[in-house]
């Protein structure tokens, strides 16, 4: 029971099967990269096909915990909207000119004014 970092009997239903899901997305993406791998140096063709096939279908199954997550977990649903299936730059999305709040809603400072 690696994986749990608080106590196992403390933690609920809702809880465990998150992680259960958490668990699975990181177990198709480790399992993604090694086919993926695999099917970069092969040189068998046949082989390769058959690799690209299997990381193809962890990232199906990758997809699946992804959307289980999106229904099933809070931040999920609004992240994925904010970030999937948009143009510009991925990791600059809450960003503005002034600090202020974005269209989304968010501040990038606490909101508590300046401190000195």
């Amino acid at each position: 029971m690696t994986d749990y970092h608080e106590p196992f009997e403390r933690l609920d239903e809702k809880t465990l099967d998150q992680a259960r899901a958490l668990i699975s997305l990181k177990e198709e993406v480790e399992a993604i990269n090694w086919y993926n791998q695999r099917a970069a140096v092969t040189k068998d063709e046949t082989l390769r096909e058959i690799l690209e096939h299997n990381r193809d279908e962890e990232i199906e199954h990758a997809v699946m915990a992804i959307e289980w997550l999106r229904r099933n977990m809070d931040g999920w649903d609004e992240e994925l909207r904010r970030y999937l299936f948009t143009d510009g730059p991925i990791g600059h999305h809450d960003d503005d000119e002034h600090g202020e709040s974005t269209s989304s809603g968010h501040r990038k400072d606490l909101g508590i004014g300046n401190l000195r």
